[in-house]
């Protein structure tokens, strides 16, 4: 198992109808660092640095979940998992198999 990886990933609202899965650390931070500039402030700096400390080893990938978490609630966009995961829907496509 990859030490950066989350235990449970977290799900962020990016746009309109956009769901994010964040399932380690450099997801979180790539989320982090693509927030616009107009919008970051203490809470964005605060998770910004948190998860750079998770990154160099100076605290716990747990605690970076629970600062991209928090950041998310705080922000607004925090989601509960999807009830339907992409990969539980069925293709309308055909049956997969191939004709004899």
């Amino acid at each position: 198992m990859n030490s950066m990886m989350f235990t449970r990933p977290v799900y962020l609202k990016e746009k309109k109808d956009l769901i994010r899965e964040i399932t380690n650390l450099y997801d979180a931070i790539d989320f982090l660092e693509e927030w616009p500039e107009r919008d970051r402030d203490i809470v964005h700096d605060a998770t910004l640095k948190t998860c750079y400390m998770a990154h160099d080893g100076h605290k716990p990938i747990q605690v970076a979940r629970d600062a991209i978490r928090s950041f998310g609630k705080k922000k607004g966009i925090l989601v509960k998992a999807p009830a339907v995961l992409p990969w539980m829907i069925k293709n309308s496509s055909g049956s997969g198999r191939v004709s004899a």
